[in-house]
């Protein structure tokens, strides 16, 4: 049974909390701002919020209307360069590039042939030097490489550890 998020973002307001420290960490090491960001699964925007907050550019997507109104809300009352979108990932495909895209904790929601050609779609999507940043169940992480490793850039990995991984494009 798939959890229904889209209630719990109505019902809660920030009900995930902040975003993961890996990820803090990595955009406060960031020597770049501006950079455009897509945030695959963003809910209520927790990390997109964050990441717009440092001077990026972010458009967020997720099959929940109410956690991209809520997401919207604060970028408007925030005056923050996010874009909110709601779309089904199945069948989502980014309009451009992107300089991150970040997936945090959403694949494992997606039936195993789905999720892996989401990442796949994602990946197409990666500018020269721009990163995947992926956090996931430690079980997955490990398919997410074989992904990556047949994808037609090359790709290096920054950071591969229980539960994430961190992809740089070549």
């Amino acid at each position: 049974m798939v959890y229904d998020y889209d209630r719990l973002y109505g019902e809660t307001h920030d009900a995930l909390g902040q975003p993961a420290s890996i990820f803090v960490d990595f955009f406060d090491r960031l020597d770049r701002h501006d950079l455009r960001v897509l945030d695959v699964g963003c809910g209520q925007g927790r990390d997109a919020i964050f990441i717009a907050r440092k001077g990026h550019h972010v458009v967020g997507v997720d099959i929940s209307p109410n956690g991209i109104r809520d997401l919207k809300a604060v970028a408007t009352n925030e005056n923050l360069p996010i874009e909110g979108i709601v779309a089904d990932l199945a069948t989502f495909e980014p309009k451009s590039e992107f300089d991150i895209i970040l997936i945090d904790r959403t694949l494992h929601m997606l039936p195993l042939p789905t999720r892996l050609t989401v990442l796949k779609t994602m990946l197409d999507h990666v500018r020269q030097n721009g990163w995947v940043l992926i956090a996931d169940e430690a079980s997955n992480i490990q398919e997410f490489a074989a992904v990556h490793s047949s994808h037609l850039a090359d790709w290096t990995t920054e950071v591969s550890r229980r539960g994430y991984l961190f992809l740089r494009r070549a």
